[in-house]
């Protein structure tokens, strides 16, 4: 069994606005295996990249992590303040953001930021060296090293979003956490990128934790999947099981909103409602406005987050044992 790199319990992180506290991420846990790869999937602003950006401290002036550890190594990362926490970014947990050229500064070559990091983080690191850091990292994510002299807006879509991913990969870090890695790329772009991000976590040994809100994407890269939604991780486990067993009605209506390749035609599924208002979430289960198993139990009562067997955990009152 690989060592457990990072654990995180009963996670909690709020956004104080005028209108009160948006509960963002609420007691959410899971751990991470050295070399493991962890997938967050769900609806936009169910709170993947905020757990994204609070294991990272990464927060808006506004975010408030109130709950829970975040254990890096046995080094909790909550209690931290910002020069505490700086040695940890990118040398031991790096990120792939969003929106690639949001990422990269338009007036610097790619090289200089990429050497500029180099240079922070790992110090003392002479110019030549650096260079040829970048001309290798250029190289591992299959980019000519003689671009690293051009300016982003000289680069395609596909060829920031790897350039941004070299620079993630700069110090070595024990964990990438890649946050819509393909978006806004074309389907081949996307799987060549996904690809290539699993034979570097083989070829370096480091964990990665992917997000996306589709879960067709995650699967491909990940071992385990975790599925939120409002704030909440509600279920938890192995990639086969989410596809093959689903048992969150969550679970099993992202399942069914997408069509199979090789499987019978089938109706495609919609899921009736809106996600909750996280200024004012619904007592009990989140989910229980829009499930269609929901009981008074679920109205009331907070489901409890629990391994139902095999490392497969759901917070559900009614887990359907199905098959997709």
């Amino acid at each position: 069994m690989a060592e457990t790199i990072l654990q995180v319990e009963n996670l909690t992180m709020h956004y104080i606005t005028r209108a009160g506290a948006v509960s963002a991420v609420d007691d959410v846990s899971f751990t991470l295996a050295e070399g493991e790869s962890l997938g967050l999937v769900g609806e936009s602003g169910c709170g993947k990249t905020s757990v994204a950006n609070s294991l990272l401290k990464l927060l808006a002036d506004n975010a408030r992590i109130t709950g829970g550890r975040i254990l890096f190594k046995g080094v909790d990362f909550v209690p931290l303040n910002e020069a505490q926490m700086r040695p940890y970014r990118w040398r031991n947990i790096a990120m792939v953001f969003q929106a690639a050229m949001n990422s990269l500064n338009p007036v610097y070559r790619v090289g200089d930021q990429i050497i500029e990091a180099l240079e922070t983080h790992l110090s003392p690191y002479s110019f030549d060296q650096a260079r040829q850091r970048v001309a290798e990292l250029f190289t591992m994510v299959g980019l000519d090293p003689r671009l690293m002299d051009q300016y982003p807006h000289e680069y395609s879509g596909g060829m920031r979003q790897r350039a941004v991913i070299a620079m993630a990969l700069a110090c070595n870090p024990d964990i990438i956490i890649a946050d819509e890695p393909t978006t806004a790329l074309d389907v081949i772009v996307q799987d060549t990128l996904l690809r290539q991000l699993q034979t570097l976590q083989a070829r370096i040994g480091m964990s990665m934790i992917y997000i996306s809100h589709d879960i067709a994407v995650i699967a491909e890269v990940s071992d385990r999947i975790g599925v939120m939604y409002a704030g909440k991780l509600v279920e938890l486990a192995s990639a086969e099981d989410i596809f093959h067993q689903p048992l969150h009605p969550y679970t099993i209506a992202l399942m069914s909103a997408f069509p199979s390749v090789t499987g019978p035609r089938r109706a495609l599924q919609t899921l009736p409602g809106e996600p909750p208002d996280l200024l004012h979430p619904p007592d009990g289960c989140r989910f229980h406005p829009r499930c269609p198993f929901a009981s008074n139990q679920c109205r009331e009562q907070t489901p409890l987050f629990q391994d139902r067997g095999g490392g497969h955990a759901v917070a559900c009152w009614h887990p359907q044992e199905t098959r997709i």
